[in-house]
């Protein structure tokens, strides 16, 4: 099912601006947004075909449908919640239906854990982020040599360094296996050029190095460590920041890169707009998305403020949540039974 499904046969009951534009954080740059809802057809329903969301491509418009919506009101879901919260001018469309679903209903102390939460998640990635910015690893990837070392002494030398300082080539290096060392390796060298060591790197692609046959009495020539551990975290920094590179948005990156402050900048803006909600619905016991702070958002996604101040500001919000969720008398949870009785009155009249 598509978008254009929705709309052929008339199936959504709810459409909103959603993103900057309906917190008032929009700029002339800013992408439109849109969320919603719809409701499936009948027999899918009661088929086995049902479907909770159906998006575009880009994922900038997204429909919920009537019952997974309900089910996240119930977990005071923030991207939820707001969408019911949608200030008049950002309303698209809405079938009078959605009036049944009224935000007081569903607002609860939930929402301690799950904007708090969600916010605390979005600082984690910005800290992920900053060090990706901070951190840059090269196109060329490392090899299984790169961390290996030659034991001399106390000492232990890049095996690469240890090559080219005796004039040696790894392709005629052998290794045969130490009992009771891990990652440690007697090294021999054939300097006749006939004894058909297979070296120590076998291909480009390998994740350990590889062992010989080594004729007895041959003299060994070092000892030779692989730190398996190091080389495996390696690989899954260098495809985890590859994929984000592969992935990342260019210009909110160059965005990132020209206020010089290392972290994601528009990521650290929606987290002290989510944490200030999770404040407002503690101390009013309401939502309103529309922000009356705008100045100061936006000055937070130029990267006017260092990462610290950003981090204490976060940290500051946190602490009065906690404070506010103590005296609040808001439920618990939300009220299950309440929400689905709803449901069920609105599929009965959807589906008459």
């Amino acid at each position: 099912m598509t978008i254009d499904d929705l709309k052929k046969d008339n199936l959504i009951l709810l459409e909103v601006l959603s993103g900057s534009k309906s917190f008032g954080l929009d700029t002339p740059t800013s992408d439109t947004d849109i969320k919603g809802v719809f409701y499936l057809p009948k027999e899918k329903i009661f088929g086995l075909e049902y479907i909770p969301q159906v998006s575009n491509e880009s994922n900038d418009i997204v429909y919920y449908e009537l019952g997974r919506f309900i089910e996240l009101l119930t977990k005071n879901n923030p991207n939820i919640l707001e969408i019911l919260a949608s200030p008049p001018d950002c309303i698209l469309y809405k079938n009078p239906i959605m009036d049944k679903l009224r935000l007081e209903d569903f607002l609860s102390k939930l929402c301690k854990d799950a904007f708090a939460g969600y916010a605390t998640t979005q600082i984690k990635k910005a800290r992920g982020l900053k060090k990706k910015i901070v951190n840059p690893l090269p196109k060329e990837k490392e090899t299984i040599i790169d961390f290996c070392f030659i034991l001399e002494g106390h000492n232990a030398v890049p095996f690469n360094n240890w090559l080219k300082q005796h004039n040696l080539q790894q392709e005629k290096c052998g290794l045969s296996n130490i009992s009771n060392s891990k990652g440690m390796y007697a090294l021999f060298y054939d300097y006749s050029g006939n004894l058909k060591y297979k070296g120590v790197l076998q291909k480009e692609s390998s994740n350990t190095v590889v062992t010989s046959s080594i004729p007895k009495n041959e003299k060994q020539l070092a000892y030779l460590s692989f730190n398996l551990e190091a080389y495996s975290s390696y690989c899954k920094k260098y495809r985890e920041y590859w994929d984000w590179v592969e992935k990342r948005n260019d210009e909110r990156y160059s965005t990132n890169m020209h206020h010089g402050k290392n972290y994601d900048s528009k990521n650290m803006m929606h987290t002290i707009r989510l944490l200030q909600s999770a404040e407002q619905i503690l101390e009013k016991n309401s939502l309103s998305i529309k922000v009356n702070n705008r100045e100061e958002l936006l000055k937070i996604k130029k990267g006017e403020f260092d990462y610290d101040e950003i981090l204490e500001k976060a940290n500051n919000l946190l602490k009065n949540i906690e404070r506010l969720y103590s005296k609040s008398n808001l439920p618990e949870s939300p009220d299950k039974s309440k929400a689905e009785d709803i449901l069920i009155s609105m599929r009965s009249i959807l589906y008459k």
